[in-house]
């Protein structure tokens, strides 16, 4: 807390207290004078509260740091473990988005505008 105190001193706007370990450190962390960062990650350090609560303990953000890649990695680890398992994906609709998602996703109708747009 003093280094985020030297921090906001020297012109910080915002400052981020590394891994606070419990809620009263949290809560303490909340009633600096001004805004801050939190930073929740799945099975790290720092319990978690619900962000209405720590919005309320005066958070101005919270960054919830690895949580698409955590969850992406459990969906490809029973995507390919069916496969492996059953040997075919069967219905994938359980288990990763359709094809004209992920080609949404990737800008595919964009990218094809351009490839016509510069086609020689």
């Amino acid at each position: 807390m003093d280094r985020a105190a030297a921090y906001h001193d020297a012109g910080a706007d915002v400052t981020f207290i590394e891994a606070p370990q419990t809620q009263e450190q949290i809560v303490a962390i909340g009633k600096l004078p001004w805004p801050q960062i939190i930073n929740i990650v799945l099975g790290g350090r720092t319990p978690e509260f619900p962000n209405d609560k720590l919005k309320q303990l005066g958070f101005a953000g919270v960054l919830y740091a690895n949580l698409a890649l955590q969850a992406s990695i459990r969906g490809m680890q029973v995507a390919l473990g069916t496969l492996r398992e059953k040997g075919a994906v069967g219905d994938a609709s359980l288990l990763a988005v359709d094809f004209s998602e992920r080609q949404r996703l990737v800008g595919k109708p964009e990218w094809d505008a351009l490839e016509k747009k510069y086609k020689i």
